[in-house]
């Protein structure tokens, strides 16, 4: 929301979709708190940012439904997201293929169960690498005391993380991710793009431990 502040909110109602897309709900009620918005809207709102982002995760263009550039012009055409939602055509391509890869990703279990943290673990496919960041959002949201971690299994059988600290503390994802090759990211939400299998179970304790003896 920084540029919204810095274009005086000309375009506030993207300001609003991209803060729901960056999971970043609490700030986007209150940016929508100046303007006329009802609830309808923000829901639509809501549903935009989380599309927008769901089209940004993969390991390749191949896994999204649509490479960044094209989607970005099919964007750039709209001053009002509004207009976007009613008339263009990617937008159901994308709302259809983010309903059943959710639906795929809900069924998968719990691991490693504890009485505070998450962690899930995904196969190798297409839907798991587009899904992985609105997932580990949703499950963030669902637990904000709690932190959460995504395992995705990758084509050479090395592993993709995508790790939420918890959304009441927001520290140390990246602390985690960073002690780990190819690990980076911010202290809210960080990531591992190739973690050797030998080196999971060390992730899996670290996770545990930094984020119960964090909070």
């Amino acid at each position: 929301l920084i540029v919204d502040k810095l274009l005086d909110g000309k375009f506030r109602s993207w300001a609003i979709a991209a803060a729901f897309g960056d999971n970043l709900h609490d700030s986007a009620r209150e940016a929508a708190a100046s303007t006329k918005l009802n609830q309808k809207q923000l829901d639509s709102l809501r549903e935009l940012g989380e599309l927008l982002n769901y089209n940004g995760y993969g390991a390749d263009l191949a896994d999204l439904h649509f490479s960044p550039d094209t989607l970005f012009r099919a964007l750039q055409s709209y001053t009002d997201p509004f207009d976007f939602l009613k008339h263009s055509p990617d937008l159901t391509v994308l709302r259809n293929g983010f309903q059943e890869d959710m639906a795929r990703a809900m069924k998968q279990p719990e691991m490693n169960k504890t009485t505070l943290n998450r962690i899930y673990s995904f196969p190798d496919a297409p839907w798991a690498r587009r899904v992985a960041g609105v997932f580990s959002n949703l499950r963030a949201r669902e637990r904000k005391d709690a932190a959460h971690a995504l395992i995705v299994e990758n084509s050479d059988k090395s592993y993709r993380i995508s790790v939420r600290a918890p959304l009441n503390y927001r520290e140390n994802a990246d602390t985690l991710c960073l002690s780990f090759p190819t690990g980076g990211g911010r202290k809210a939400a960080a990531g591992i793009n190739q973690l050797p299998p030998e080196m999971l179970d060390d992730f899996i304790q670290r996770f545990h431990s930094l984020f119960s003896s964090s909070q």
